[in-house]
């Protein structure tokens, strides 16, 4: 058995390691004023997600179906699902809507999270759906962000799910009809 362990550099990269020869008293004050030490590495991690309650929202979307709920007793209907209703708390039932509607409201988005990065600018749509008491937010495709106008509110959509589901809120976008 060995009292060592294995050193190896395991992928780090260091930055900003200076350090005095000498460690006499003024050297040992001068650390007060060295620059934090920076290592690099890979990280890595699995994420196990649930979907929960809005399970078949997303299910619908990978099957070419938007679902979304409402309340059974007043028929309050949402454009994003919920599980149950936000007045009364009474459990919603699941409904299909067509995947079309109107633009409430948008804006273009000239930055993004990491994964919208490489699509900005981008335009994101709020979605009034017929049937429904509130909006739905999702991309809209085929306009130019340059062109943006409020010629565009009120302006007739369709929605689009994507082939390849990646079982996200992108799987549905809107372009004009």
């Amino acid at each position: 058995m060995t009292n060592k362990m294995e050193e190896t550099f395991g992928g780090y990269v260091l930055h900003n390691v200076p350090f005095p020869t000498e460690l006499d008293e003024a050297a040992l004050a001068s650390l007060k004023k060295m620059a934090p030490i920076l290592i690099e590495q890979p990280y890595a991690i699995t994420y196990l997600h649930s979907f929960g309650q809005d399970s078949p929202f997303f299910a619908g979307l990978s099957n070419g179906r938007f679902l979304t709920t409402r309340d059974p007793e007043t028929g309050y209907t949402y454009g994003t699902p919920r599980g149950h209703d936000m007045y009364s708390g009474n459990e919603t039932e699941w409904i299909e809507l067509p995947a079309q509607g109107t633009i409430h409201a948008f804006t273009v988005c000239h930055f993004g999270s990491e994964e919208f990065l490489p699509d900005c600018p981008f335009i994101l749509g709020l979605i009034e759906m017929p049937g429904t008491d509130t909006l739905f937010l999702a991309r809209l495709v085929g306009l130019d962000p340059d062109e943006a106008g409020l010629d565009w509110i009120g302006m007739k959509v369709n929605g689009r799910f994507r082939r390849l589901s990646q079982f996200k809120p992108t799987d549905i976008y809107f372009y004009p009809a």
